[in-house]
């Protein structure tokens, strides 16, 4: 194998070090990725050579994440309605939330789907804040990225729209826009400085925004603290808005997406990970979709991608960055965000700018459709009502019967 894949095991080509996960591949029977793109990304790209060696070994497992924790436990409101409608069924079998589609367009449902999501809005405002001291409205949408802070999760683009929405909000002090809350939660790893700086940034873009009184309250910023699991838990059955932004063919899968539509969040997104497959099972127009494939992201880093033309030919691309380097958002002190704005503007790993347009242009049909709260409710309940491919029950099922060869045992009666 060393022959004819010289450096695959011990990389030969300075200080010698074990590619472990190289490795493991070699020990392993079966190989698989976490989300259909994953594992062709895995197959193409990262282990393409071990792949050309054996093929058999490698398959898919979409991950999936438990209805017990992340509906039942979480948000008891919702479980309860759901019950009175289609029975338990869907506790141990999350399919039978199929059932809940043909109350789609059910105006009586509808306006009880409503009152579930406006009283656990309430509970996350009265949580943000005891924990921050801002005061949000539940009448407004709350718009939720909550996850690791990572470039490549490109919490700086959902900044770059938050600036943009001010910007238009101060240059038209009367403009009728949707009311919007951005809450924004996560961890950044201990020695990741530019995590951290976008982390320092969301502060401070939240600070000038929420004192600014030509805002009139109409925008609001969050950064929640302490991101945990206990926390999750009171901000998935918030969502009205499910942020999965990552660069295309970045994201493993993910699983707040999956979280997230099973409490009825409707999700902007790339194709990556597994949003891919969420937006196939909830239906492409009930899925806001922006962005570069991830073959586009290919393609346009091997021909040379240039952060700078899209500078040039996006003006409030261009107003945005000038004025975070202008230091309005960090007391007049220009330096502070300087290696955020540098990396953006000259190299731009994660194709921030190259999205921003597009992206731009979906947040602005989001803005659009949740004026129609019948149509957004009826999105609301589809998504719930065909998320049920996404329950950790089916993929523990697919490695039993796929990986581990193992079969079922019945415990109690």
């Amino acid at each position: 194998m060393e022959k004819r894949f010289p450096n695959s095991l011990i990389d030969e080509r300075g200080e010698r070090y074990v590619r472990m996960a190289n490795l493991a591949c070699v020990g392993s029977h079966s190989i698989n990725g976490v989300a259909a793109l994953h594992t062709e990304l895995l197959k193409k790209d990262c282990l393409r050579h071990f792949y050309e060696l054996w093929p058999e070994k490698f398959n898919n497992k979409t991950n999936g994440v438990t209805p017990r924790r992340f509906l039942l436990l979480s948000n008891p409101r919702l479980s309860r309605l759901i019950t009175q409608k289609i029975g338990d069924g869907w506790i141990k079998n999350l399919d039978e939330l199929q059932q809940l589609e043909k109350y789609a367009d059910d105006p009586e449902f509808q306006k009880a789907w409503r009152q579930v999501k406006y009283e656990n809005k309430q509970d996350l405002a009265a949580l943000i804040e005891q924990r921050t001291g801002i005061l949000i409205d539940p009448n407004s949408m709350f718009d939720i990225q909550a996850k690791r802070i990572h470039e490549y999760k490109r919490q700086h683009l959902n900044v770059l729209h938050l600036i943009t929405l001010y910007q238009r909000m101060k240059q038209n002090p009367g403009i009728d826009i949707t009311p919007r809350t951005v809450i924004f939660a996560g961890k950044a790893a201990p020695g990741y400085f530019m995590a951290k700086l976008m982390i320092k940034l969301i502060n401070a873009v939240a600070e000038v925004i929420n004192d600014d009184r030509d805002i009139k309250g109409r925008l609001k910023v969050v950064f929640l603290p302490n991101y945990n699991v206990k926390t999750a838990q009171r901000i998935l059955p918030a969502v009205d808005l499910s942020e999965q932004i990552s660069t295309a063919g970045k994201e493993a899968s993910g699983t707040g997406n999956m979280k997230f539509a099973l409490n009825g969040g409707l999700t902007i997104g790339t194709l990556d990970g597994a949003n891919i497959e969420i937006r196939e099972e909830v239906g492409l127009e009930n899925f806001f979709l922006f962005g570069l494939t991830a073959e586009e992201v290919y393609r346009l880093k091997y021909e040379g991608y240039s952060p700078l033309k899209y500078l040039d030919s996006t003006p409030q691309l261009r107003e945005a960055l000038d004025l975070i380097r202008s230091g309005y958002f960090s007391h007049g002190e220009k330096n502070l965000f300087k290696p955020l704005v540098d990396e953006l503007t000259y190299r731009d790993e994660y194709m921030v700018l190259a999205d921003y347009q597009s992206y731009i242009n979906c947040q602005n049909e989001v803005g659009q459709m949740y004026r129609n709260q019948s149509q957004w409710s009826k999105i609301s309940i589809l998504n719930v009502a065909r998320i049920g491919k996404f329950s950790s029950d089916r993929a523990i099922r697919e490695y039993c019967r796929d990986i581990w060869k193992v079969e079922p045992e019945q415990v109690g009666e």
